[in-house]
């Protein structure tokens, strides 16, 4: 088979629910697509793009399109699923059998799947079983590492490299960039004795590198599988309500302490929301106000008080910042911060 002379097309799906951790998804959109047009292959892909993906749009689009590739960008829950958007842009969990079902369904179309999304792992693994090529991240991985290793992937498709090719070119744009997160996407191929496109040049790994996957799994397990935290702290995972929690490149399940931080929150949040019909949010002053009240009244409230330091204990600062909606929650983070720190 003549991978040059093979006319793919690519389906891209992204999904940034309210709540959640904004991520650049538009710039990731782009860039593949610059990056196509200007390959010398580029009259052989044609690429769509779904934005703020629901649940149903999935399998509407895969439908529409028949795509040969798919490619998730969003946030992924881990064991949980991914993280897809209701009809009100609030996140839909989509289970890992449930996907996994989905593209058996397409499994004589769609050659290979790119889950962009922190701990996508789980579902790569159970998607390979049925689509020779699968790329998943197997811990939480920084949205500017998540667009290096897209925009190469594809430039190696668009120059007419094979997949496992186009997926060690990504792995190392991540590193040439200084994000020491190279070793994050995940090759998971259950079916690649059918796999296809062989022409193309393939590049093993050299000796260090795989020396150095090696000394990764090592510290991984020394960890305990702690995610790595760098830069600007924009992780493409989020928190599930009821169904556990990825906060701060932590995993818990205790239903009590995910009680309680929701608790908080919640009561934060309509403290916000309360103090906002009397003042408002559009100005600096404003917010601030709104802020200095909701923190007066938190602090003069000790079984609040309680509840929000044990949360913070718990889940951290960055899962108040998943879980408030308000345009003063910035300042009230401030104050998180320092009731942690002084905790601590």
């Amino acid at each position: 088979m003549n991978y040059d002379a093979i006319h793919r097309k690519v389906l891209i799906l992204s999904a940034n629910p309210k709540r959640t951790t904004p991520l650049r998804l538009d710039e990731e959109v782009r860039e593949i697509k610059e990056g196509l047009k200007r390959s010398h292959s580029r009259d052989l892909f044609s690429i769509e793009s779904a934005e703020a993906t629901r649940y149903r749009d999935i399998r509407r689009a895969i439908l529409d399109h028949k795509p040969n590739i798919v490619h998730f960008s969003g946030h992924g829950s881990g064991e949980n699923g991914l993280v897809f958007e209701d009809d009100t842009g609030c996140q839909k969990l989509v289970d890992t059998e449930a996907l996994a079902g989905l593209f058996q369904l397409f499994s004589a179309q769609v050659e290979c799947v790119v889950l962009n999304a922190c701990h996508s792992e789980y579902q790569a693994q159970e998607i390979a079983k049925y689509i020779n090529y699968v790329i998943g991240m197997s811990q939480a991985i920084d949205d500017r590492a998540a667009i290096e290793f897209s925009v190469a992937f594809y430039d190696a498709l668009g120059a007419g490299q094979t997949y496992d090719f186009a997926y060690q070119l990504g792995c190392n744009a991540i590193r040439i960039a200084g994000i020491p997160q190279e070793f994050i996407p995940q090759w998971y191929a259950e079916k690649s004795e059918n796999s296809a496109p062989k022409t193309a040049t393939f590049i093993p790994p050299t000796e260090s590198y795989s020396n150095m996957s090696n000394q990764r799994d090592r510290d991984k397990k020394m960890t305990g599988g702690r995610n790595i935290k760098m830069g600007s702290g924009d992780y493409r995972e989020t928190s599930v309500n009821d169904q556990g929690s990825y906060v701060e490149g932590n995993y818990y399940n205790n239903s009590a302490e995910k009680q309680n931080l929701a608790e908080a929150a919640n009561e934060i949040q309509q403290l916000l929301e309360q103090l906002s019909k009397n003042n408002r949010t559009d100005t600096m002053t404003g917010k601030m106000k709104v802020a200095g009240e909701a923190i007066e009244q938190i602090e003069s409230n000790p079984a609040l008080m309680n509840r929000v330091l044990g949360a913070l204990k718990a889940g951290g600062v960055s899962a108040f910042e998943q879980l408030l909606n308000h345009p003063a929650a910035s300042f009230v983070i401030g104050a998180l911060e320092e009731w942690q720190n002084s905790k601590s």
